[in-house]
């Protein structure tokens, strides 16, 4: 009698065990950037930036938070670093495990882009910043999208001759991989309204792109 109910203890416990394993909590995945990723200029922001489709597109089993930031640049010296806005801090005690950074067009404007020869260095900082809070943390750096006008002083020509190729060695310096946000745009100028931000069907590609990446790191 012992034996049998030893028995079905045993059985109880692996059967909480499995119960336990397949409602295992979600893939934290944070999206880190500008107004691009923020969501600005798209109509109902909170339900159509990209990292709102993203989270959709992935489903229950991620947990997409969006951290984007409008005006943020990548550059510490930059006229509004991300280092230093209000979600830099929450985005790390989101203890992601897996992190999406598009920053680098508020970077294109002259009075950054002074300061372009830190550009590689501050990136290669934050990336280590997600690495000492989860040493497992998968991070991907994107290309910007094209600019399409030179509005907010953004220049588009610094962003494909000068930035995508930093973001290039960055990858190889720090092992990570790139998410081309840059290619897909190209001649989709009418998903820009503004030149510069992406309405709903263009933060669509945008969620689109960044999911193949993501649902290849599972």
């Amino acid at each position: 009698m012992k034996r049998r109910r030893f028995i079905s203890a045993v059985a109880s416990f692996l059967f909480l065990c499995m119960v336990a394993a397949s409602v295992a909590e979600p893939v934290r995945v944070a999206c880190v950037g500008d107004s691009i990723t923020a969501g600005a200029g798209v109509e109902n922001r909170d339900q159509n930036s990209y990292p709102a489709q993203l989270g959709r597109l992935l489903g229950e089993e991620y947990n997409v938070v969006n951290f984007g930031v409008s005006g943020a640049t990548l550059l510490r010296t930059g006229d509004y670093p991300y280092w230093s806005t209000p979600l830099f801090v929450p985005a790390h005690k989101f203890n992601p495990d897996i992190v999406v950074i598009k920053l680098g067009t508020n970077d294109s404007k002259p009075k950054n882009w002074q300061d372009k020869d830190h550009f590689v260095a501050d990136y290669v900082d934050l990336i280590k910043s997600f690495r000492d809070v989860n040493r497992k943390v998968v991070v991907y750096i994107c290309y910007p999208a094209p600019a399409f006008s030179d509005r907010f002083s953004i220049s588009g020509e610094v962003v494909k001759d000068e930035i995508c190729p930093m973001i290039d060695e960055i990858a190889k310096e720090t092992n990570v991989e790139i998410i081309d946000l840059y290619t897909p745009f190209l001649n989709k100028s009418a998903l820009f309204p503004d030149g510069i931000h992406p309405n709903q069907d263009g933060a669509k590609l945008l969620a689109e792109t960044v999911s193949v990446a993501v649902m290849g790191s599972k």
